[in-house]
């Protein structure tokens, strides 16, 4: 069974613009989990495909990778005024609190309290980045290197970054680049 479009868009640029800035205030150290349920389940703008399509082009992009799919995701749908929004939802309400935290943390850092809940929420946005994962690890069907290759590409990009400390551009360099050109020879 194939996948259908998305039967839902966003009624206007206000609306996508809550709806990323509803993301962006529910991700700690990783927005992209919360972004592909609010995107995809949540609201149905998108489909799984969709969204994996979106996150491989803004993860080949220069920049965050959820700054270029709130970009694109909003330019899709209302142009210029599209991406700003998404933007200024993505990012104005984080940026406040964030120079809030800044000072607070400033003051109260030396606390073990403190630092056990910032392990905490590196450890919540760990499990987060890879439930994402697992529940679009079905969608790698689809892909043109199929479900084997991609799993064996991620695997030998962690062994390389865990196993023998290789810098990620140089896992990127090599396992990407190789990955990419493998997917284009295949489609074509």
């Amino acid at each position: 069974m194939s996948e259908q479009p998305a039967p839902a868009a966003p009624h206007s640029a206000w609306a996508l613009a809550l709806a990323f800035n509803r993301l962006a205030l529910q991700g700690f150290g990783g927005v992209l989990p919360v972004a592909q349920h609010e995107l995809v389940e949540r609201r149905g703008w998108l489909t799984r495909a969709e969204f994996l399509e979106l996150l491989a082009l803004a993860q080949v992009l220069p920049g965050p990778n959820i700054v270029n799919l709130a970009l694109m995701f909003g330019h899709r749908h209302f142009g210029l005024r599209g991406a700003a929004a998404a933007l200024a939802g993505l990012t104005l309400v984080p940026t406040l609190i964030v120079l809030v935290m800044v000072a607070l943390y400033g003051r109260f850092s030396a606390l073990a309290p403190v630092a056990g809940a910032l392990r905490g929420m590196a450890a919540v946005a760990a499990g987060l980045v890879l439930a994402m994962g697992l529940k679009l690890l079905p969608s790698l069907k689809k892909s043109p290197l199929g479900l084997p290759l991609a799993l064996g590409a991620a695997a030998l990009s962690l062994g390389l970054i865990l196993g023998l400390h290789w810098p990620l551009v140089a896992v990127i360099a090599s396992v990407g680049v190789a990955s990419v050109l493998l997917a284009w020879w295949r489609l074509r």
